[in-house]
């Protein structure tokens, strides 16, 4: 190990957990455990990175660095070229992590199921990928987790697919996934051998998708139940906590959510939008097709003026961009303009929908604004943004009660930081350890040390 004295760090992620639900819960005597973080002193909110998507937030966090920085802007990322949607994932970061630049520094990390980390890639000590991680045998690294994991049966994800229809089998499995997050704890906790050590439950997240509702209104009848699976989460963060308290010379602790929640009033369909305007034009279909369709993306037809990527990510299909656009930069600049008017006129119910339509020159400035969308459009509370390619209606629910909100996330941290967003939060971390971020004259990252660690430039990952 490092033979610097640094205290240890130990950083909980309580996924698309709002401050305000976490006092009601803990006010109702709920979560004993959870507790001891929102009444403890300081305890704040934190803002989420636009869109306020987990891949965009976590990354945020783990690279300390913004989507202009690090390259990822949602769930999912086009090909120019052919129109083929491919998932965001750990290959398309552009930039080191927390757990690269520590390492350099001599640190070692353990990492729990932290999402966008998969597949997994060797950093200097332990990763068990989080979200979305499909196979076992790519989201660990050393290789020779993958004995002991599988071996306890652990699970990488919860089933989801049945959530809106079948409540009972998605608190099933939220209790599976929340026993496997735990068995990895008691692998990688024990020895030791580490600086930071980051343990993500990401099983709220999926419980107010489908059952806000349900954990929020005490009459309705699958709140016990809720409750119940809530017990089991907060006793695993009193597991946490008890061992950070039990930690020989102490560890600093932060605790945080990638975004906040909030009752869904509608999803909101932005490409729908877009083909009612006349402004994308899609290919048939044909007779084979099916739920894969929504992420169909190659049947976006040369006449197209935009379309939209997860989940209000507009891009102007312009010829200098993508292989089939058709608009002039000056074209796309004039329909952007077009654009950002007409949505902010958006309305449902009476209520407008969004809350702001930014442009990707007042958003992001860095090295990845080349493959930045070109609007990304911001919802007013309980709007839930999507971008398919095979829906007949603008607004609609299926199956889900609650959505991601910009605000109200869960934030702690023992030594009293106080980051207004993710990538603050991520600042944190290399602080702690004696490093801290500047910008270099040519626009890149630096990591400047401080307390006698060497210097490390951070290159861009192909």
């Amino acid at each position: 190990m490092h033979n610097d004295a640094r205290q240890r760090m130990v950083v909980l992620g309580l996924d698309g957990l709002p401050l305000d639900l976490a006092r009601d819960l803990c006010a109702a005597g709920r979560t004993p455990h959870l507790s001891r973080i929102v009444n403890a002193a300081g305890t704040r909110t934190i803002e989420a990175e636009l869109p306020e998507l987990s891949p965009v937030n976590w990354t945020s966090f783990y690279t300390a660095a913004g989507p202009e920085e690090h390259g990822v802007f949602g769930f999912t990322r086009i090909n120019a070229a052919t129109y083929a949607l491919s998932l965001a994932d750990f290959t398309q970061v552009r930039v080191p992590t927390l757990f690269d630049r520590l390492g350099e520094a001599g640190f070692t990390s353990r990492v729990v199921n932290l999402p966008n980390t998969y597949p997994a890639r060797p950093i200097p000590g332990m990763l068990v990928s989080g979200f979305v991680a499909t196979d076992l045998a790519r989201a660990v690294h050393p290789p020779f987790l993958l004995g002991p994991l599988a071996g306890a049966g652990y699970r990488l994800e919860a089933d989801t697919s049945r959530g809106g229809d079948d409540p009972a089998h998605l608190l099933v499995e939220l209790r599976a996934t929340l026993e496997s997050r735990r068995k990895a704890l008691r692998l990688l906790w024990p020895d030791l051998a580490w600086h930071l050590f980051v343990f993500v439950l990401t099983e709220t997240d999926r419980l107010f998708h489908f059952l806000w509702d349900a954990v929020t209104d005490v009459a309705n009848p699958l709140h016990g139940p809720c409750m119940d699976v809530l017990a089991l989460w907060d006793t695993v963060i009193g597991e946490v906590l008890d061992l950070v308290a039990a930690l020989p010379g102490g560890a600093r602790l932060m605790v945080l959510a990638d975004h906040g929640f909030t009752r869904l009033v509608t999803e909101v369909d932005i490409n729908t939008w877009l083909r009612q305007e006349g402004l994308l034009q899609l290919a048939p279909a044909g007779p084979t097709a099916d739920a894969g369709m929504e992420l169909d993306a190659t049947r976006i037809l040369p006449g197209s003026g935009a379309f939209a990527l997860d989940p209000g990510r507009i891009y102007l299909h312009t010829r200098r961009r993508f292989a089939r656009g058709g608009l002039s930069d000056a074209e796309g600049a004039a329909l952007a303009v077009r654009l950002r008017e007409s949505l902010l006129g958006l309305t449902y119910a009476g209520r407008p929908v969004l809350r702001d339509v930014l442009t990707a020159d007042a958003l992001y400035d860095g090295p990845c604004r080349d493959i930045a969308p070109d609007l990304v459009c911001v919802p007013h509370e309980g709007f839930d943004l999507k971008a398919k390619f095979n829906r007949p209606a603008v607004f609609g629910t299926f199956g889900r009660t609650g959505t991601h909100s910009v605000h109200g996330g869960i934030f702690h941290d023992s030594e009293g930081g106080a980051p207004h967003r993710l990538r603050d939060a991520g600042g944190l971390v290399l602080e702690h350890f004696g490093l801290s971020r500047r910008p270099d004259a040519g626009g890149r990252l630096v990591t400047t040390p401080t307390q006698g660690a060497s210097c490390m430039p951070i290159t861009m990952h192909k």
